[in-house]
């Protein structure tokens, strides 16, 4: 167990990777590691040279078990309180970074595990990994973000039956209700997760946030404000670089036909 740096960053060919590494016990989150966790997503979004960002646990059986009950165990209630909300900063953070966020599910992603994901932008998972909220099942509520974002992935119903059951289901039943956004075999998670980060980062990064900004900001507000906001976005990016040159060059691009 690492817990003198149970969370480490590095950025290779433009892209961020955020890894955690309490392998042990399944890269359980503690107070520390969530601190850590918050120090290496600031990391990643002043580092201009990552433009997308993949968060992942170190080996292949979990992404993470969600909270350390030993530390829920000894913790007052307070202490629990604190943890909680430490994690809601995390997940806050990762939705607001600026960059597209990609959990690479290696293995378990259980409780504040799956919520960390669920805070991401999108999520891959390996074959052999299993998710769920098995919190009801030690007298806990989903309390990191899950009774908020569950719904929001899956429907009320899908995220009723899995917050109220505390059902563990498979990497290819979480694709099917919309969980995850690709299953593929294990081996080749990283490289799967690094190609949908690189075909994002090909884009605008202007265009990319603003248009996360606008879609995870959107869902808070009515159809018609939602659809305003979307505007103003547009007229914002049209003041970039990348407009310009993105326009002009399909300008200059032949013209489309029809085969």
């Amino acid at each position: 167990m690492n817990d003198a740096i149970p969370v480490t960053y590095a950025c290779e060919r433009g892209i961020g990777r955020i890894t955690l590494d309490r392998a042990d016990v399944l890269h359980a989150m503690n107070p520390a590691l969530l601190k850590a966790l918050l120090a290496a997503l600031e990391q990643a979004a002043n580092d201009a040279s990552a433009r997308a960002v993949i968060v992942t646990g170190r080996g292949d059986r979990a992404f993470s078990a969600g909270a350390d009950i030993a530390f829920l165990a000894r913790a007052t209630p307070l202490e629990v309180r604190d943890l909680a909300r430490l994690a809601v900063a995390v997940n806050h953070r990762i939705e607001t970074l600026g960059k597209v966020v990609i959990a690479a599910l290696n293995g378990y992603a259980l409780g504040g595990g799956l919520e960390l994901a669920e805070a991401c932008t999108l999520r891959i998972a390996a074959s052999h990994a299993m998710l769920g909220h098995p919190e009801v099942q030690i007298g806990a509520v989903a309390g990191f973000g899950g009774t908020t974002r569950l719904p929001r992935l899956v429907g009320k119903g899908r995220a009723a039956e899995l917050l109220l059951t505390g059902r563990i289901v498979t990497a290819e039943e979480a694709l099917a209700i919309g969980l995850v956004n690709r299953v593929v075999p294990g081996v080749e998670l990283m490289a799967a997760a690094e190609r949908l980060a690189g075909e994002i980062a090909a884009h605008s990064p202007n265009a990319v946030r603003f248009t996360w900004e606008a879609m995870h900001r959107g869902m808070d507000l009515t159809l018609h404000e939602s659809a305003q906001l979307g505007a103003d976005y547009f007229g914002l990016v049209a003041c970039t670089g990348g407009f310009r040159a993105g326009t002009a060059g399909f300008l200059d691009a032949p013209p489309l036909t029809c085969s």
